[in-house]
């Protein structure tokens, strides 16, 4: 079984968490210990484990002390949660960084299949590539966000590393991916070829700027993820607790637990994985809070996805200068939706309607004639 490769919780962090009050998370959590063995996962929702694979990362990265995070996140007092989680030890490294994909390929594909949604923490942002290789047997398209202040495309290596590893999946032949979107991008950090490949693909992206004066919009764009990745160089070096290091420019510690929580509430994402980690004690306790937004969110979620527009929408049509763009709210949520076409590559004559995530400002947007950008992408890629 793909379980079998993780290894237990270290007992002095078990010890630690015996002595913690009893309402904390440490003392609910469904744990794999060296005395107990796996976890019984029949009713588990979510599940962590923490890797260390970083051999093929562009940058150097420190083997993350997951111990570390653990003594914090497991202090931390539940919200109001009705769902179970389960910490499944850590995956070790393989004898080559080839053999550790296929384990977390693995593992994130059986979790997946009995519906626990994986949190994997640690390791370089190249391990994306598994998280996304366990779609392989899925018959769907995969979308993917990235928290990053990179894009990770690379056009000359052909390593899969934290630099190239999107090229590995966008070159990929055949390829499941619908589309990337990256949040949290800064431009003198972008290579102008990266920004024409995003433009010629109909990628989306959202630069720092935008992530930090209104957060509130990059909740449609988990709305439509599979996969969330965050690449922790996205952080400012103080919220990173990394001055010596880090970026002076970066996300701030409220809207990294503010972006976890939108990805929890996306009723469709159903993997994060938070990589290149800083050990850092102030960034330990940043994790274990964001992995506490996340657990939140997926708390709160309004099972509406798949959308049916059936009953609880009401709809909304606007008259453009050159086209008819129909709106969708939910009753339930307060959440939009607006449709464009898909057409069948295989087959000109067939045509679909399909639902994209918006916010209500491209529904006014749209009403003063503007075009909102995500229909019009998406309408390409489609």
């Amino acid at each position: 079984m793909s379980l079998d490769f993780l290894v237990p919780v270290d007992d002095a962090v078990l010890g630690i968490a015996a002595l913690l009050p009893k309402q904390v998370i440490g003392k609910s959590l469904q744990v794999h210990t060296e005395k107990n063995g796996f976890p019984e996962l029949e009713n588990t929702r979510i599940a962590f484990f923490g890797i260390h694979e970083s051999r093929n990362s562009y940058y150097p990265v420190m083997e993350y002390e997951t111990s570390a995070f653990r003594k914090e996140f497991y202090q931390l007092y539940p919200g109001n949660w009705s769902i179970n989680v389960a910490d499944l030890g850590d995956l070790p490294s393989g004898e080559k960084p080839e053999d550790t994909y296929h384990a977390l390929k693995e593992i994130c594909l059986h979790l997946r299949q009995i519906n626990i949604i994986p949190i994997v923490l640690g390791g370089s942002q190249d391990l994306t590539v598994s998280l996304y290789r366990s779609f392989e047997t899925s018959n769907h398209w995969v979308n993917i966000v990235s928290v990053d202040n990179r894009f990770d495309f690379s056009q000359e290596e052909e390593l899969i590393s934290g630099r190239s590893y999107m090229s590995e999946i966008i070159m990929e032949n055949p390829s499941k991916l619908n589309n990337f979107t990256n949040l949290g991008y800064q431009s003198y950090l972008i290579a102008q070829e990266e920004l024409d490949l995003m433009e010629k693909l109909f990628f989306d992206s959202q630069r720092l700027g935008q992530v930090l004066d209104e957060p509130e919009n990059t909740e449609p764009v988990f709305r439509e993820a599979d996969i969330v990745s965050f690449d922790m160089k996205v952080l400012s070096g103080v919220a990173a607790g990394n001055l010596s290091q880090g970026m002076p420019n970066g996300v701030d510690a409220r809207t990294i637990c503010a972006l976890a929580r939108y990805a929890g509430i996306s009723d469709r994402v159903s993997i994060i994985g938070c990589f290149d980690l800083p050990n850092a004690l102030i960034f330990h306790k940043l994790l274990a809070q964001m992995i506490w937004y996340f657990i939140e969110g997926v708390q709160c979620r309004f099972d509406e996805y798949p959308v049916n527009t059936a009953q609880g929408f009401t709809r909304y049509t606007v008259q453009m200068s050159d086209r008819e763009l129909v709106f969708l709210k939910s009753s339930k949520s307060q959440r939009w939706w607006m449709e464009f076409v898909k057409e069948n590559y295989l087959d000109n004559k067939s045509k679909r309607r399909a639902l994209l995530s918006c916010t209500h400002q491209d529904y006014l947007n749209a009403c003063n004639d503007i075009l909102p950008d995500r229909w019009w992408k998406a309408t390409k890629r489609n």
